[in-house]
């Protein structure tokens, strides 16, 4: 149940960013679309990223951690480590002290890595700039998307980019066939950051007591 949950909350906060490069470049509103690709661009130009984030979901609450350069990340929650150094991945569960090593597929990267996503979701999400009225409404742009595809999951994404900045600001995920809403809120979003590649590598010195399984 516990690597379930962490599991879904390493493709939720994944997914937030993929959002950012799976906007459709043409029959879309203008505004929503350039918004989001100045998002995008801003993103990409930010170097090595870290975010510090909050999920609500029906279940509960949960915070955590999020390090990301290129096709490298880490993300760490509360009882879960993952990393991925671009090739394979790591995850490392506390309650069972046990880390669990796989490559993952081009479809399971499609969940895991933004930039896999890059060539996949070229189309998919009707674009909408809409309005959250009062004080947020003069700092924020708020972008709804809703799948053109009745199967797609999720079905809606509302998101919220700082117009000063165009950072995300926090992400509403509406999932097919559920009343209930998850919310991700960036509650620090801090670039120029400069990881070594080892830092994406899980060290077997630092969990000497871990048993390692190899599912490759």
């Amino acid at each position: 149940m516990v690597i379930y949950r962490m599991m879904k909350l390493d493709k939720l906060l994944l997914g937030m960013l993929l959002l950012l490069f799976a906007v459709p470049m043409s029959a879309q509103q203008p505004d929503a679309r350039n918004i989001l690709e100045r998002t995008a661009e801003a993103f990409r130009k930010a170097g090595g990223v870290k975010l510090a984030f909050t999920v609500n979901e029906q279940q509960g609450s949960y915070a955590g951690v999020l390090y990301l350069e290129g096709e490298k990340f880490v993300v760490e929650t509360e009882g879960m480590k993952t990393w991925f150094d671009g090739h394979t991945q790591w995850s490392y569960v506390a309650s069972a002290d046990e880390v669990n090593i796989s490559e993952p597929t081009q479809e399971e990267l499609q969940t895991l890595n933004p930039y896999a996503w890059l060539s996949l979701y070229k189309q998919g999400y009707r674009l909408k700039l809409s309005s959250v009225g009062g004080k947020q409404d003069k700092s924020v742009y708020y972008i709804t998307m809703t799948a053109a595809d009745k199967r797609k999951d999720p079905e809606s994404v509302y998101l919220f980019v700082t117009k000063d900045t165009y950072r995300l600001h926090q992400v509403h995920l509406a999932p097919r066939g559920s009343k209930y809403m998850t919310t991700i809120l960036i509650d620090s979003y801090q670039t120029g950051q400069s990881y070594l590649d080892s830092f994406f590598v899980f060290d077997k010195k630092a969990y000497p007591t871990a048993e390692v399984i190899d599912m490759r």
